[in-house]
């Protein structure tokens, strides 16, 4: 699958013509006219990266990155601004407030689709944190994911649900998994509760992952909330 992209400009012929560039470049592009649009959609889903213009009304490029920050979910989200502003205090406000790459208008979109690739690169070739009983996951990725897990738990009555795109058997230990996974649990909380080894439960997530096509907790949770499968 390509990368995911949202794209936040309220110039409407600057944003579509990135969007055509970066589609034309392999990537699937979500595009949002302001920040508070940008921010809506993010609740539903997640991006692999964020490309953001600094200058626009209502909430600016700066708010919109400390609203990314301070939310568990998105704090290492790669960032890139474009904007209109190329001085060398503008660039240092913005690494200061957590962006990974600042490119000036007018800019070569041969550049924009370079840095994009290049912060996509760095963060799947993210080590990960070595736990007590083997590997898990990256610890902040861990945490974002958790958080997403319980903010798709808030709207959980609002999720329409349909029945399975394929069949999908699950074990009753896997049933157990899944449903303590849906409740927002770490691995080491769902194998105190199921009095069994961090190991063992992160062998169960994976065969989760592999019989229901999904890559992550929160898309495995969101799956599982939309055909019915937590209980």
């Amino acid at each position: 699958m390509s990368a995911q992209l949202l794209l936040v400009d309220d110039e409407p012929g600057l944003r579509e013509a990135v969007k055509d560039y970066l589609q034309e470049s392999g990537f699937s592009v979500q595009v949002a006219s302001n920040a508070r649009e940008g921010w809506d959609w993010m609740q539903q889903n997640t991006p692999d990266l964020v490309i953001s213009d600094i200058m626009m009304p209502q909430v600016d490029g700066y708010q919109f990155l400390k609203q990314l920050r301070e939310d568990p979910r998105f704090q290492a989200l790669p960032v890139i601004f474009l904007t209109a502003k190329g001085m060398t205090g503008d660039r240092i406000q913005g690494y200061q407030a957590g962006v990974d790459a600042y490119l000036p208008k007018p800019f070569d979109p041969d550049e924009l689709v370079a840095i994009v690739e290049n912060l996509l690169v760095r963060r799947s070739a993210k080590p990960q944190a070595k736990g007590e009983e083997g590997e898990t996951p990256d610890i902040a990725e861990l945490a974002s994911q958790i958080a997403q897990i319980k903010a798709l738990l808030t709207q959980r009555n609002a999720i329409a649900q349909s029945p399975t795109p394929f069949k999908i058997d699950l074990t009753p230990r896997e049933q157990s998994v899944l449903n303590l996974v849906a409740e927002g649990l770490m691995n080491k909380e769902i194998a105190r509760r199921l009095e069994t080894s961090v190991r063992n439960v992160e062998k169960y997530v994976s065969r989760l992952f592999s019989k229901t096509g999904t890559n992550s907790r929160t898309e495995l949770v969101r799956f599982a909330l939309e055909h019915g499968l937590a209980k």
